[in-house]
């Protein structure tokens, strides 16, 4: 099964595009595909412990859960300038989450058999 790697550019400002990256993350987990969460833009706030757990948007799964599914079985990131540009550094993040740059995305974007989706 080819990598899937998922950005969300979005949060609360965009919550349909927001739920549906991590929609679509959690179920790629599910399948056993080897899954990459990045949260960039507005999205880098859910890193943040009990932040998920804000989220809200009608007939949607919980934020939160498809957070820990994806984390549970898959690899999730904060983009390091986006983190930077919010004042959130590595010892406030959720365990598990770490923070890279876009070299690393890069490199798990364009590896063997991956695919990237942007939301």
């Amino acid at each position: 099964m080819r990598s899937l790697v998922v950005k969300a550019t979005a949060g609360a400002d965009a919550p349909e595009r927001c739920s549906q990256a991590f929609t679509v993350a959690a179920v790629a987990v599910a399948a056993g595909a080897s899954v990459s969460l990045w949260l960039t833009g507005e999205s880098s706030w859910f890193a943040i412990p009990g932040r998920a757990e804000q989220f809200e948007l009608p007939e949607a799964a919980p934020l939160a859960e498809l957070l820990a599914a994806v984390l549970a079985g898959g690899r999730v990131t904060v983009c390091t300038q986006c983190a930077a540009r919010r004042s959130i550094t590595a010892d406030q993040v959720i365990p598990g989450i770490r923070i890279a740059g876009a070299q690393a995305f890069v490199q798990e974007a364009l590896a063997d058999g991956a695919q990237a989706l942007v939301y």
